[in-house]
């Protein structure tokens, strides 16, 4: 009789032997709506199978929160997600252009680290889920703070996610008058080399579009 091993035990074999991408690295920046043809095409030219039309994606983002008493604030779990703050934030991500399970994600907030580091590096962690999430996150006491649509263009180089998307209110009206531009790469913890790779691609989308780490800080911050 084989032993059997238990699903959190597996877990953890995985997150130790760092084979989870469970880590973000991010740069953001955005780029007027009369601009962003010729960005498509810049990205056309850059990225992987170049002789394709650029993938499309639709989705509804939901984001939900739960209160957690400070009493009770869970200790961090064994693969680093910041879990200890009064209020824990998920998100719910559904395709409304084709048939996919829906994305539970939680994104940590960014690490402090080296202020010369080239990105914005963050936990992050995507889970495929059944369209129960939802009832389920409502069970445990989860509450829907905000949603919003995105739709785009995605395009990939390498491990690097490119992204040109509109955020849209009511699934339909644009919120402004550019688009939202991001290069991201999953990735399991220590390696950071991916960082200098995704600022040598920034470097070569400029002056279309300043990429960049963004401080969400400073919007809390604002008056």
């Amino acid at each position: 009789m084989g032993a059997q091993v238990n699903a959190a035990e597996l877990l953890q074999q995985a997150l130790s032997s760092n084979i989870i991408p469970n880590q973000e690295f991010l740069l953001q920046g955005s780029i007027l709506d009369s601009a962003a043809e010729n960005l498509l095409h810049r990205l056309r030219g850059l990225c992987d199978n170049v002789d394709a039309s650029p993938e499309t994606f639709s989705d509804i983002e939901m984001c939900f929160s739960l209160k957690l008493p400070s009493e009770k604030v869970p200790p961090t779990p064994p693969w680093g997600l910041m879990l200890n703050a009064p209020v824990m934030t998920v998100r719910v991500r559904r395709a409304q252009d084709v048939e996919a399970p829906l994305q539970l994600r939680y994104i940590g907030q960014p690490e402090l680290g080296d202020r010369t580091r080239p990105t914005l590096v963050r936990s992050s962690l995507d889970i495929a889920c059944t369209p129960h999430v939802i009832d389920f996150l409502t069970e445990m006491g989860f509450r829907l703070d905000f949603e919003y649509s995105t739709k785009g263009y995605m395009f990939r180089k390498g491990r690097m996610k490119i992204t040109v998307s509109k955020i849209l209110k009511n699934m339909t009206e644009p919120i402004s008058q550019s688009y939202l531009v991001e290069l991201s790469v999953l990735a399991p913890k220590g390696q950071d080399a991916i960082a200098e790779d995704m600022r040598i691609f920034a470097e070569q989308l400029k002056p279309l579009v300043q990429l960049e780490k963004i401080d969400y800080k400073r919007f809390a911050q604002m008056p």
